[in-house]
C-alpha cells in the first residue's frame, strides 16, 4: 500500500479482515470514512462501541440480543414443542424473514469443523440437550444446519445424540443448494425448505 500513511494502512488492514471485504473494498470504505464529517465519524465509532457493549447472548437460545432473554424466546405465541437448531444468529434472521417457522430456536454458535479446531465442546450442544431434557412433552427438533460438509456432519452428530431423548428429528429440505449458507438463500427457497423438512 505504497503512499498511504500508517493510520490509513492500519484502517485498511482492519477493514480487510471483515467477511467479503477484500483490499480494494477496504480501501474504498477507508476513504469513505475519511470523507465523513467529525460528527458522522463519531456516530459510526459510537455505534460500534455500543454494539460491543450492549449485545449479549440469549440465556435460553444463544441468539444475540440486548436482553437476558431474546424477543423470540419471550414470545408466548411461539410453538414451544418445535425447536429449530441453527449454526448462527444470522440463520435465525434468515428463517424469520420467510415467516414459515413459528417455533423456537437454538443457536449452536458454529458447526463441527475438526480441522479448524471446532469440536462439540466449542458449540452450544450440551445446553441444547439439557434444554430438550427439561421439556416434558414430545417435541420436534428441526436440524437447520447448512448443506456443506461440516453442516451435514453437525446434523448427523446431533441426530445421534437426540435419538435416545425420544424426540422427533427432522432436517430442512434440500431446496437449499449444496455448500450454501442459510443467510445467502432467498426467502422463498428457505420457506419451502422449512415446509418440506423430513424426518432425520
Amino acid at each position: 500500500m505504497l503512499g498511504y500513511s500508517k493510520s490509513i494502512k492500519g484502517l485498511i488492514y482492519e477493514l480487510s479482515k471483515m467477511p467479503g471485504i477484500g483490499r480494494k473494498s477496504a480501501e474504498r470504505i477507508a476513504f469513505y470514512i475519511l470523507s465523513l464529517s467529525e460528527e458522522e465519524s463519531a456516530r459510526l465509532a459510537e455505534a460500534i462501541r455500543t454494539i460491543r457493549r450492549k449485545i449479549k447472548l440469549c440465556s435460553k437460545c444463544f441468539c444475540i440480543t440486548e436482553e437476558t432473554v431474546c424477543d423470540i424466546c419471550n414470545d408466548q405465541h411461539r410453538k414451544r414443542n418445535l425447536l429449530c437448531v441453527v449454526e448462527e444468529t444470522k440463520d435465525v434472521i434468515a428463517l424469520e424473514k420467510t415467516k414459515s417457522f413459528s417455533g423456537l430456536y437454538h443457536v449452536l454458535g458454529g458447526k463441527l469443523a475438526p480441522l479448524d479446531g471446532v469440536g462439540p465442546e466449542e458449540l452450544n450442544i450440551e445446553p441444547l440437550l439439557n434444554r430438550i431434557k427439561r421439556v416434558a412433552s414430545q417435541i420436534e427438533v428441526v436440524l437447520a444446519t447448512g448443506f456443506d460438509t461440516e453442516g451435514d456432519a453437525t446434523a448427523i452428530y446431533l441426530a445421534k445424540l437426540l435419538k435416545p431423548l425420544n424426540v422427533k428429528i427432522s432436517r430442512i429440505a434440500h431446496g437449499i443448494p449444496l455448500g450454501s449458507s442459510l443467510d445467502y438463500t432467498d426467502n422463498l427457497t428457505l420457506a419451502r425448505a422449512m415446509e418440506g423438512r423430513r424426518t432425520f
